[in-house]
């Protein structure tokens, strides 16, 4: 080959870089807030485009006439989102099913579904992405969904009702199934029974006709507790639950169907009269695990570090939430920034976290939205839509 001819193709090599091998992925990341609209019709859930170098969010699109949208819950593969609808009404809540537009930032409506129960409070997905569970607070019920292939839900499959109590009068009355979450090998799923004290254990047979959630164990916690919610190590080797009324976090050591008692943890930094713990979550890289606290007297993340071969905690400190009464809170998946939903001030704060020491620091860009009660966060490769 002559001196010229290799010269051309070196050309030609060098403008295909440039012009394909030198391209910027194009990503984007979506916030989609769930929001009480006061038990009437309203905007319910709002889609941000969240910006990851400087936390700015821009509004891109807002769901109107719904009523009280305040849990949701995106689908593994980032294509849809869940919402509870109806929560908190004298009637049967539903579950909605969105399609996502991760080009545009909207969601269009597929179907709902009946929940099966009064005041749907938490939804869940299972490892494998076809099923969803429903965890209803108000009648303590927990109900069973199947997924199909284009994200619509069928009607419930089974539906779970427990009659319970335990200590605190005028919130433990009755069972009160407040969340679940299917084990790191999705043979298990546990739920969070708040008026009971108890974390409900079941075999989650998938390949069963009907009944898939079967063989019901039960995990018994201090009395007074309220397990709200709960959270599975990415080891998958411990399991946390923070406690609504003793403001507590527990530690658990899971194998098998086993959740084994290790720990417990003050959440709040101070002492309250009535506690008011609310979601709990660790950091993607499993160093860290935060949780929130609702006043009066104290609104705040609690930040511990993980010991990842005990399972143990070690507190690293308090962030007030600088808005009243923190509810849900979400980790962007970079890890870089987490977002907590202040539900009475309308706000959300933004804060950027130090993946070494786990600590945070609030930025100046809140985003002002009436009563946020849940945030879920997707970065989306544009390239691939």
């Amino acid at each position: 080959m002559q001196r010229n001819e290799i010269l051309k193709c070196l050309s030609l090599i060098l403008v295909a870089l440039v012009l394909f091998g030198c391209q910027s992925k194009k990503e984007t990341t979506l916030l989609f807030v769930g929001s009480f609209t006061d038990k009437k019709l309203g905007e319910g859930i709002h889609v941000y485009e969240f910006n990851t170098e400087t936390g700015e969010a821009t509004l891109k699109f807002a769901l109107d006439s719904v009523t009280n949208t305040s849990f949701l819950k995106l689908s593994n593969n980032g294509k849809y989102l869940y919402s509870v609808m109806d929560s908190q009404m004298p009637y049967h809540g539903k579950i909605g099913a969105f399609a996502i537009d991760s080009i545009h930032g909207k969601i269009d409506l597929i179907n709902t579904q009946d929940c099966g129960g009064l005041n749907p409070a938490h939804i869940e997905i299972d490892k494998t992405g076809e099923f969803l569970t429903s965890s209803q607070y108000s009648d303590g019920s927990l109900s069973l969904f199947k997924i199909n292939k284009e994200g619509s839900l069928n009607s419930y499959s089974q539906v779970l009702r427990f009659r319970d109590s335990s200590v605190i009068k005028g919130r433990q009355e009755a069972s009160h199934i407040h969340s679940s979450n299917f084990s790191p090998d999705n043979n298990f799923l546990f739920a969070q029974d708040l008026g009971a004290d108890k974390i409900r254990g079941f075999s989650f047979n998938s390949n069963a006709k009907d009944s898939m959630l079967q063989n019901e164990i039960q995990i018994k916690l201090k009395s007074g507790s309220g397990p709200r919610h709960f959270t599975f190590h990415p080891n998958g080797k411990f399991g946390y639950s923070i406690a609504e009324l003793s403001g507590k976090i527990t530690a658990f050591k899971y194998k098998e169907r086993q959740l084994d008692f290790i720990e417990d943890y003050n959440s709040y930094q101070g002492t309250q009269d009535i506690y008011r713990a609310a979601d709990i979550h660790i950091s993607p890289d499993g160093q860290f695990l935060y949780a929130s606290n609702r006043g009066p007297a104290e609104d705040s993340i609690s930040i511990f570090s993980i010991d990842t071969a005990t399972g143990k905690l070690t507190l690293v400190g308090h962030e007030p939430t600088y808005g009243e009464r923190p509810r849900n809170f979400a980790i962007s998946p970079s890890g870089n920034f987490l977002l907590v939903a202040n539900l009475v001030s309308g706000n959300i704060i933004v804060f950027r976290r130090n993946a070494k020491t786990g600590k945070l620091t609030k930025l100046p860009h809140a985003i002002e939205v009436k009563n946020p009660s849940s945030l879920q966060m997707r970065a989306y490769d544009l390239d691939l839509q």
